[in-house]
């Protein structure tokens, strides 16, 4: 049976498990109860599994029966990647399966990620006879600012077949943007980098009748709030934006108390590398300048987070060619432009060739220029992308493996596995 049919037939068992998990978010880099459920579906399954031990991530190998024999690692190798937490969002959907954790949800959708992977697990399963080599499956905690990645490539999760993998693929639905059903690429940059930017200025507190006897860091802080909008629009160029946010501006007590302390928190996205390490230069030498200005001290704190999410060309078109030929040219939308959101899967692709795959779960009778987009209390994500998205996981992997077959990938030495 074609690998899109198959997976229709596991659409109702896709949807049931999606649910198991919607109902039960767990957030962070510790997922007790979803870890358990990803061990469940893959139980009988011909995987060797390995759990994480700083977090509660599941990293399964399956090796392929078509290739040679010949020791562990000698295969070409493929990676797949979910990421598994959800937010701290309270849920405002309505939907039958709503989460039943207070303060919790899969606002992100990464229930549906998790599901979809689980289904491709069992399509490979089914096929491994004919894989041409292993197949990694990543089951991720912590993407949503824990930076989950970067435990799991330190715990060794690119080099489980115990060869570094040859490719990964990532996939992330969309409750917005696109028609439901779409598949989205774009090679080279497709996601900003992303940097946390939290200030403190320090001033001197005292009574709001008479501000020349304090030194007001509110009046500093809203300098500084504009000043960084003016910065962004002036010292950089419009061709190669710089987002900047403020989330947070803190201060005070009581309208006449003048305030210690005033606070600052932003979000910043460049999609440069050149313009995050100017904006690293050019925001504290902006506050502090501000600050000195008033006669008042600043603490900067400038955070990295996650960089560049740059997709491989050639990896982009092998997903674009096994995105047409499962579901048609009318199912994919090539990007002109990246988005400013930001992934820690980035961490995988600085390593690997490979790339990032968006899917519109948007539903049927929703109009995705409208709908509420990722991360809102009122996103609803379609579960009839499911059965698609695992059949793409696995045709991605049978395809490639073969082609890296067929090419005599090179084999390095053999790696320990983790």
């Amino acid at each position: 049976m074609p690998i899109a049919a198959d997976a229709r037939q596991m659409q109702e068992d896709l949807a049931r498990f999606r649910h198991s998990l919607h109902r039960e978010p767990e957030i962070g880099l510790q997922l007790p109860r979803t870890q358990e459920k990803v061990l469940k579906a893959l139980e009988g399954l011909p995987y060797e599994i390995t759990l994480g031990k700083e977090t509660t991530s599941v990293t399964a190998v399956l090796r392929g029966g078509s290739h040679p024999s010949g020791t562990t690692g000698s295969a070409p190798a493929v990676l797949l990647r979910a990421d598994m937490d959800g937010l701290p969002v309270q849920e405002k959907t309505g939907v039958d399966y709503t989460s039943t954790i207070d303060g919790a949800m899969h606002a992100c959708g990464h229930d549906l990620h998790t599901s979809m992977l689980t289904g491709a697990a069992t399509l490979l399963a089914e096929r491994r006879h004919r894989l041409a080599g292993d197949v990694v499956l990543m089951f991720q905690p912590g993407e949503e600012g824990c930076d989950g990645a970067s435990y799991m490539i330190r715990e060794g999760v690119l080099d489980a077949p115990g060869r570094r993998v040859d490719a990964a693929y990532g996939m992330h639905v969309f409750s917005s943007l696109e028609p439901h059903g779409t598949f989205c690429t774009k090679p080279g940059v497709m996601l900003s980098a992303s940097d946390g930017l939290v200030v403190t200025v320090l001033g001197a507190g005292g009574h709001g009748s008479a501000p020349h006897s304090a030194k007001d860091p509110v009046t500093a802080a809203a300098e500084m709030v504009t000043a960084l909008q003016v910065m962004v629009t002036r010292q950089f160029n419009m061709f190669d934006p710089v987002v900047l946010s403020v989330g947070v501006l803190h201060a005070g007590t009581k309208r006449n108390v003048i305030p210690e302390t005033a606070r600052i928190e932003a979000t910043i996205r460049t999609f440069s590398e050149e313009n995050r390490q100017r904006m690293m230069d050019a925001v504290p030498r902006l506050l502090k300048g501000i600050a000195a200005a008033h006669g008042l001290d600043v603490d900067v704190d400038y955070q990295q987070e996650y960089p560049l999410t740059i997709t491989d060309q050639d990896e982009t078109h092998t997903a674009e060619k096994a995105i047409t030929e499962l579901f048609g040219d009318s199912r994919l939308s090539r990007w002109a432009t990246p988005l400013s959101g930001s992934e820690d899967f980035s961490r995988v692709l600085a390593e690997v060739p490979g790339t990032f795959v968006g899917l519109s779960a948007v539903p049927q009778d929703a109009d995705h220029a409208t709908s509420p987009f990722n991360h809102s209390p009122y996103a609803t994500f379609d579960d009839g992308v499911l059965a698609d998205g695992a059949a793409l996981y696995a045709e991605l992997a049978i395809n490639r493996l073969d082609a890296l077959a067929a090419a005599g990938a090179r084999v390095p030495a053999s790696v320990p596995a983790f």
